[in-house]
């Protein structure tokens, strides 16, 4: 038995730069931040043939072409999994569809498990990598490579997403105050919206395809406010951090009509406030959950918590994928 484990993430500054129809052309440019909620999965091989995955659905396949979820089918032929014989299972802490890139997390931490089983050594990057190619090139999905590159690498990091393919992964250079300040200050809140990520990133896939002006304009501008982001983190200027999440947070809105909603809107007003200095809708957009930075976060928890909102307490991740157990 093998079991392995990926964190899942929030974006802290230049996020949808990661698409390959922008960096592509200009290159992008985000901060990130491993979280302690994991999607785990568990892989053994059974007494009989056959493959047996247990996901959100229940499946049961002879032949690696018979499996109808599309990113375990293709992980099992990028790794060359000879074994017919397996059982998979995945968990995770928080559900799909909330923002913090769990299809990145699964994939990573499946391609992990099924090295483990091959014996196979692997990098992160290169883990990584091959979670990209399943789920851009393979899958054709409209999604970056934010969420398997974090996922893999762990911790408060930037990625440069260079033209032709490769990513260039540095830490955040935090010192020991500014990081406890971030982690004890950085609050979120579920919203009870889930949403298909890759509905809304597909129409900013369209449009920067198209090279329409204001879409490429905007990302521009949140690319930017990605580099000043990791500047501001690495001065221990956290309130300056704040104001960028919420200069992105006004021009994410305008990427799509479905990037909010009136009532996310009302709640996003009522935290700043009660004590928010900045915040944003975590991921594509949508839904999911809404983050802030505050220094009064008492006052903030007790206001989103009037408004019937539920917190999830969160600490940064800096293992990355890794092996849970193994037997």
């Amino acid at each position: 038995m093998i079991i392995t484990r990926s964190p899942l993430r929030i974006s802290l500054g230049g996020g949808g730069t990661d698409l390959p129809s922008y960096y592509e052309e200009h290159g992008g440019f985000l901060v990130a931040a491993a979280i302690d909620k994991h999607v785990y999965i568990n892989v053994h091989r059974r007494f009989e043939e056959g493959f047996v995955l247990k996901y959100s659905q229940y499946e049961d396949a002879t032949e690696i072409d018979q499996i109808r979820h599309p990113i375990i089918r293709e992980s099992l032929k990028l790794v060359g999994v000879t074994e017919k014989n397996l059982e998979i299972t995945s968990m995770a802490d928080i559900p799909a569809g909330t923002g913090l890139g769990s299809s990145g997390s699964f994939t990573t931490a499946l391609l992990k498990a099924l090295h483990t089983l091959r014996k196979n050594i692997v990098r992160p990057a290169e883990i990584a990598a091959q979670a990209c190619q399943i789920e851009i090139e393979k899958l054709h999905e409209p999604v970056g490579k934010q969420d398997q590159y974090i996922a893999a690498v762990g911790g408060v990091t930037s990625f440069h997403f260079l033209p032709g393919g490769s990513v260039e992964i540095l830490p955040v250079e935090l010192d020991e105050e500014t990081l406890f300040n971030l982690q004890d200050n950085l609050l979120m809140f579920f919203t009870g919206y889930t949403r298909s990520a890759s509905k809304i990133l597909k129409e900013q896939d369209d449009k920067t395809r198209r090279v329409d002006k204001s879409m490429v304009d905007n990302l521009h501008f949140v690319k930017e406010l990605g580099v000043q982001s990791k500047d501001a983190l690495e001065a221990g200027n956290l309130r300056e951090f704040a104001r960028l999440m919420d200069a992105h947070w006004q021009r994410k809105k305008e990427r799509s009509g479905g990037m909010t909603n009136p009532q996310i809107n009302l709640w996003y007003d009522y935290a700043m406030a009660n004590g928010a200095l900045g915040g944003k809708l975590i991921g594509a957009g949508g839904g999911g959950f809404l983050m802030f930075y505050s220094e009064e976060t008492t006052r903030l928890r007790r206001a989103m918590r009037e408004k019937g909102l539920r917190e999830v307490r969160l600490r940064f991740d800096f293992e990355g994928t890794k092996i849970v157990a193994q037997d």
